[in-house]
């Protein structure tokens, strides 16, 4: 398969056209209700107290109505009208493989060209971060932009975001990997109001990397953390010998797939790996999508938007 950058921004525009296409046509007849985004935000007015239920977040504790009523209440809120929404985007040379309907790199630009449809209602304000691979020559950066990073100041109005769109889909990706921890730590710096981030990548760095700085934001925003997965980074086919490219490296691997053994191996190590992503992200309070190349990611989105609502609706927010 092709990368989304192959043919220059020509291509890249074409990918993203066909994305919004299927995202407002398809994904705002799915959405019944008012929804605002995929998180709800966390808003600054304080609304009515309710009792704390397993699953609440306990910085919404009402400490005064605790207080006088010995029972633990937590404080709805009242979500604010001009939502901030950060977007980290990782482009590293990873996301441009997929061999099902999507390459990751477009599944990428999909989940950020939905999110970005939701959230940019009502003036709302949406920003992104933007990893492209480490920096030729080792670059500094800035201490608010790391090296590697490219940044998009947060603006309201659908030209805005439309604007954003098209820079993170005519993005260039450099050979290597993105520090995704850095990546992350971008939102943190400078420290702006609460509101979402949102973090689309394949996880696929060592959650030691990207962990705490996920943590780190989550004590001050909902984050919403987007997993990018290819089924054949689950399991290998049996195909015989097969050629395998790594795009961070270039590098030329042949795997004998026919060997059950390997192929359970693989598969073990694979699931052991996507189990301590999922791992980490819960630890920094995260909500957890996962989409798969070879899947309706709208459906997806959709499924996981009603689940959130439905959680909120219980009380519980994960």
């Amino acid at each position: 398969m092709t990368s989304a950058t192959d043919g220059g921004p020509a291509r890249a525009e074409a990918v993203l056209s066909r994305l919004q296409l299927l995202v407002t046509r398809k994904l705002d007849g799915l959405l019944q209700g008012d929804y605002l985004g995929l998180l709800p935000g966390p808003g600054t007015e304080a609304g009515e107290s309710r009792e704390y239920r397993p699953g609440d977040d306990v910085r919404r504790m009402d400490w005064p109505v605790t207080a006088r009523t010995t029972v633990p209440h937590v404080r709805r809120t009242v979500a604010d009208r001009e939502l901030e929404t950060w977007l980290a985007v990782d482009l590293s040379a990873s996301l441009d493989f997929g061999t099902g309907r999507w390459l990751k790199r477009e599944l990428v630009i999909a989940a950020a060209a939905a999110i970005t449809h939701l959230t940019v209602r009502g003036g709302n304000r949406i920003g992104a971060v933007i990893g492209t691979g480490p920096p030729p020559g080792g670059g500094t950066g800035s201490l608010a932009t790391p090296p590697g990073v490219l940044r998009l100041p947060a603006r309201p109005g659908r030209k805005e975001a439309q604007g954003l769109l098209r820079a993170v889909a005519g993005t260039p990706t450099r050979p290597g990997r993105t520090d995704l921890g850095l990546l992350v730590d971008a939102l943190n710096r400078p420290p702006r109001r609460r509101g979402m981030a949102v973090v689309i990548s394949d996880f696929l760095a060592p959650p030691q990397q990207w962990g705490r700085p996920v943590r780190k934001l989550g004590v001050r925003h909902e984050v919403l953390a987007v997993e990018v997965v290819d089924p054949r980074e689950l399991e290998l086919p049996d195909v015989g010998v097969l050629p395998v490219v790594d795009p961070e490296t270039g590098e030329l691997h042949e795997v004998q797939t026919a060997d059950p053994r390997l192929r359970r191996r693989y598969a073990a190590a694979a699931a052991a790996q996507r189990a301590a992503i999922a791992h980490e992200l819960r630890a920094a309070g995260a909500a957890h999508l996962r989409l798969r190349t070879d899947s309706d990611w709208l459906l997806d989105m959709v499924r996981f938007v009603a689940a959130q609502r439905h959680a909120r609706t219980r009380g519980t927010t994960r």
